[in-house]
């Protein structure tokens, strides 16, 4: 990797080796009253996308499900759910404190779900493991998004499919107000809730820079997924986009 590399922490433009920690950073600060603070800012509402993508998953029994970024294990825990003890549904993610959250929160409610710390980028699984692939919320705090993506990719099985739930562009007209909700609400609520601005300050930001409907449909292209298409959610403040692996 050339040392002058550049990539985007929300609106700041940093050097590439840098990511990585701010983004620990702010995951590591958040990850107590993350849950809390979803459903504070979505009004509740990203319960419902995140049921929308368990519905567009098509997972049968005996599938194997791989979560990636998966935090606080709200998709992982859905799965494993649906699946029964005939699935097999693994949660990953890079935060340790995300990630412990996670698995504390699912043995609490007896899922049966295998948990990984693992860098998206390098995913530790075999080619054509996973039935399908998902990630919520998490893509566009990766420094190498195209990286991802094929590695992603290269772990489903031909047949699987790939699901990104993400925020995205919203429809032009809702666009200044969501604009103030997001720049002068959400770090305000953040500091109430979490006692800590900055933070959620970044994760307005890293909305802005990350790639709307059109562009996360070319990415998935680029890494190899076939047949892709979203659904625009909300508006268009999320989409989930859905591609297939032949």
């Amino acid at each position: 990797m050339d040392d002058r590399s550049t990539t985007h922490f929300g609106f700041q433009e940093i050097a590439e080796g840098e990511k990585a920690q701010r983004v620990a950073d702010v995951f590591d600060s958040v990850a107590q009253r993350y849950d809390l603070m979803n459903d504070v800012m979505s009004g509740g509402l990203h319960r419902l996308w995140k049921t929308f993508a368990i519905a567009k998953s098509g997972v049968r029994d005996k599938a194997r499900v791989l979560d990636v970024a998966g935090g606080t294990g709200d998709l992982a825990l859905a799965f494993a759910k649906k699946l029964g003890s005939n699935g097999e549904v693994w949660l990953t993610d890079i935060n340790n404190a995300m990630l412990t959250r996670g698995r504390d929160r699912l043995c609490d409610r007896g899922a049966i779900v295998r948990v990984a710390q693992c860098d998206a980028e390098k995913l530790p699984f075999p080619d054509d493991f996973f039935d399908c692939v998902t990630v919520a919320f998490g893509l566009r705090n990766m420094t190498h998004k195209d990286r991802a993506l094929v590695e992603m990719h290269r772990v489903l099985r031909p047949g699987g499919r790939l699901l990104v739930l993400e925020f995205s562009q919203v429809w032009k007209p809702l666009a200044p107000a969501y604009d103030f909700y997001s720049f002068k609400v959400i770090p305000r609520l953040g500091q109430m809730i979490t006692r800590d601005e900055a933070s959620y300050r970044y994760l307005a930001e890293s909305i802005r820079v990350h790639p709307d409907q059109e562009g996360l449909k070319v990415l998935m292209e680029q890494a190899g997924l076939e047949r892709v298409e979203y659904f625009n959610l909300a508006l268009g403040v999320v989409a989930l986009h859905r591609g297939f692996k032949f």
